[in-house]
């Protein structure tokens, strides 16, 4: 039996998550059902798509990941599955697939047509299920939805370079539970236009020399005072888990040392900026 990922901007006080679960298993009681996140923030299209790109390939091929992210049926905003990699994705057509598919090219795509058969005023609930089970029982995309070859992008998600190629400009695209900022720059965009040059990352008025391999990277083992090795609160860039730079601050704590999102002021779609300098 499949698994059945959920994404969502529920939250947990709700009755939402629970409803979604419980209408799965009514139809499938063998199935797994898998929490990847329920706090994603309120229609946070980016913020859910890097979630998803990131979560998504960790789970067998043949899984579902249901998305309930920015979902009410419009004529704008249409519902979606997409079988991209192996695995099925089932959201709307607001940009959430765009982050990853820039990367893979979909297997197919259809835009869901079920909605005439079946009364909602809660798509994810009552569609995005149907359509999950349906796959989960070894449906085929055609029967639920007509075939359309282009899904819609998401703006800045890509970041910007200049003609002379000296300067990338990038976005903040997520914050996560640490208060650490993810800009849009990837590792493998970075070095493709850096070719060994020094460079400079600007957010805000804070400026940085380094981008680390990880965190830990910012201590000096060398140093014999171990006092010295206390950097908690100090400000870096890394090239985190996901191959996406970000600025961080070490061991950051909200309630204590602060965050680089607090301490710094950065915030979602800010901008960030690097510099290469000429040999």
């Amino acid at each position: 039996m499949a698994i059945i990922t959920l994404t969502t901007d529920f939250g947990e006080k709700d009755h939402f998550a629970g409803a979604i679960k419980g209408a799965i298993y009514s139809e499938l009681e063998d199935i797994k059902i898998v929490d990847i996140s329920h706090y994603v923030s309120p229609f946070n299209i980016c913020e859910a798509a890097y979630i998803i790109q990131n979560a998504y390939s960790s789970f067998p091929k043949g899984s579902i990941h249901l998305i309930g992210i920015d979902s009410e049926l419009s004529a704008e905003n249409k519902h979606i599955a997409v079988k991209l990699d192996d695995h099925y994705f089932i959201c709307a057509n607001n940009g959430i697939m765009s982050m990853i598919c820039t990367e893979i090219v979909p297997e197919k795509i259809v835009e869901i047509n079920i909605h005439d058969k079946v009364e909602t005023n809660f798509p994810v609930l009552d569609i995005f299920v149907k359509v999950a089970c349906h796959i989960a029982r070894g449906g085929t995309l055609d029967v639920i939805g007509k075939v359309i070859n282009t899904i819609k992008p998401i703006k800045n998600l890509n970041p910007f370079v200049n003609d002379e190629q000296n300067q990338i400009i990038g976005t903040i695209i997520y914050i996560d539970n640490y208060g650490n900022v993810v800009t849009n720059i990837k590792r493998k965009f970075f070095e493709s236009f850096q070719k060994g040059r020094a460079y400079e990352v600007f957010a805000r008025n804070h400026k940085f020399k380094i981008i680390f391999n990880k965190y830990s990277d910012i201590l000096n083992y060398d140093d014999d005072e171990t006092s010295k090795r206390n950097l908690e609160g100090k400000g870096m860039v890394v090239f985190n888990s996901s191959g996406y730079i970000e600025i961080a601050v070490y061991k950051s704590n909200n309630s204590t040392v602060g965050s680089a999102s607090t301490l710094m002021g950065l915030k979602t779609m800010d901008t960030v900026t690097i510099n290469f300098l000429n040999p």
